[in-house]
């Protein structure tokens, strides 16, 4: 792309881009996923064993340490486990992709100043790549519900459509974190304290009915709230998601996409003038 030329904001260039990129994204996916364990001794074996030790910890300080219990479930530590983890694997994926995003200009100042490359790409190979770890730790959740439960809820198929509206609000963070990273790098910083403070804002660890309804209200204000919520549903509860709510969340999820996406065109002229 010519850095002078005014960069496309529609989106079908951005559809266009994709397809005519596919190729190129699943090779920066896979390389993504393999470098993270690149040296290690397990490598990708990490990838399954991250997510079970990360349940087995949360799930001991959680049930057995502070006692706690999900509204409207049994007293077994393993349903308040897998409650837990589903919820938890969901914001891990927003995590991944927000906490990555800031740098991700900054890291490949090459693609910007001596190659030409689609840019706009790079956010949706962060996200390829946090989609590789959910899956595999939607396999965890999987085996263990069903050796304690069986085969899961048939409403655990609809799992992609509920995801739907929060990895479109993923990428549309990505693409806004990544321009403001540019010309901001204190961004970084920032976005690694507010999401350590959202994990704990968002309904991972208790349900929203516990809370006072006052507090409920501004809960749901947290965009991760609606998302976690209806993954439960659908993975735990057996529970069809309102798709009139899922409706309106996926057109604000949907306009916050395109209002970041072309955010981000607009201001990429000026990353090589700051790199």
């Amino acid at each position: 792309m010519n850095p002078h030329a005014k960069p496309p904001i529609s989106f079908v260039f951005l559809i266009r881009s994709l397809w005519s990129n596919r190729s190129l994204v699943a090779q920066m996916i896979r390389r993504e996923v393999a470098g993270r364990y690149k040296g290690s001794t397990m490598g990708l074996a990490w990838s399954f064993l991250n997510p079970v030790l990360m349940l087995a910890v949360y799930t001991f300080v959680f049930s057995v340490v502070f006692k706690a219990r999900w509204a409207g479930g049994s007293e077994s530590k393993t349903e308040f486990a897998l409650v837990l983890f589903s919820g938890l694997i969901l914001f891990n994926l927003f995590s991944e992709c927000v906490n990555k995003a800031p740098t991700l200009i900054l890291n490949n100042v090459n693609y910007v100043k001596k190659v030409i490359f689609p840019l706009e790409i790079l956010p949706i190979i962060n996200l390829g790549a946090a989609l590789f770890h959910w899956i595999i730790s939607l396999v965890v959740w999987l085996i263990f519900y069903g050796v304690f439960y069986g085969l899961p809820h048939t409403t655990i198929l609809l799992l992609p459509l509920v995801m739907l509206p929060l990895m479109l609000l993923s990428l549309g963070m990505s693409w806004l974190l990544a321009s403001l990273g540019v010309y901001l790098r204190d961004v970084a910083q920032i976005v690694g304290v507010l999401m350590s403070v959202l994990m704990f804002l968002s309904p991972i660890f208790y349900p929203i009915s516990s809370l006072p309804e006052d507090y409920q209200v501004i809960m749901l204000i947290n965009p991760l709230t609606l998302a976690i919520e209806q993954t439960r549903d659908v993975m735990m509860w057996g529970k069809a998601p309102d798709w009139l709510i899922w409706g309106k969340y996926l057109l604000c999820s949907g306009f916050f996409f395109w209002i970041c996406f072309a955010w981000f065109q607009k201001t990429r002229k000026g990353f090589a003038d700051v790199l």
